[in-house]
């Protein structure tokens, strides 16, 4: 399925325009694929994503919290941001216990994907985390978070309503439907 051609768009400048310890804002000058010229902005995200599902008996955990971009509260998965050289696997386990005060003896890579590839590069993987024991949860002082825990039935009708629109939430959802449906779960 993977379409291998030249890049069509020609690069004519960059400019780095903003910058903070989360992302990368550039603003390139380009000649697009129809031959005119154009402006592309670009988010280079500096941490990978990494979102974690808590998973024991068909039940999940989800966390709620306001997120300031929205104004508006959010129920999602446990998530992150990965710094580089840090595993993934590693960061999906403190942010699992910081969030939830969970911890998981297994953890399994269900999905990776691009988030918003139009406009950024940021890359994301979720994982699965079983055998679960619950101990005190260790909020950042940036979180104010609520836990929920909820039947996957629930979290995916959540999803189907719109209640649900985070997109590491909306897809570990639908990934856990398709592994449920053919027995992997």
């Amino acid at each position: 399925m993977t379409k291998v051609t030249p890049n069509p768009w020609t690069t004519l400048s960059s400019r780095h325009v903003f910058e903070n310890n989360w992302i990368k804002l550039t603003d390139h000058k380009v000649i697009t694929p129809g031959g005119t010229n154009g402006t592309y902005g670009a988010i280079h995200f500096k941490n990978q994503a990494v979102g974690v599902v808590p998973y024991e008996d068909g039940q999940i955990w989800l966390v709620g919290q306001t997120r300031y971009v929205l104004d508006q509260y959010s129920w999602e998965i446990p998530e992150g941001g990965c710094p580089d050289g840090e595993n993934p696997e590693d960061c999906a386990l403190r942010e699992l216990h910081e969030e939830t005060g969970l911890v998981a003896n297994d953890l399994k890579p269900i999905l990776q994907m691009h988030l918003s590839n139009s406009v950024s590069d940021e890359w994301a993987i979720v994982y699965l985390a079983t055998g679960l024991t619950q101990t005190e949860a260790a909020p950042e002082v940036t979180e104010d978070i609520s836990v929920a825990k909820v039947t996957l039935e629930e979290f995916y009708a959540r999803v189907e309503s719109g209640e649900i629109t985070d997109s590491l939430s909306v897809a570990a959802a639908y990934k856990l439907m398709l592994m449920k449906a053919q027995g992997r779960l």
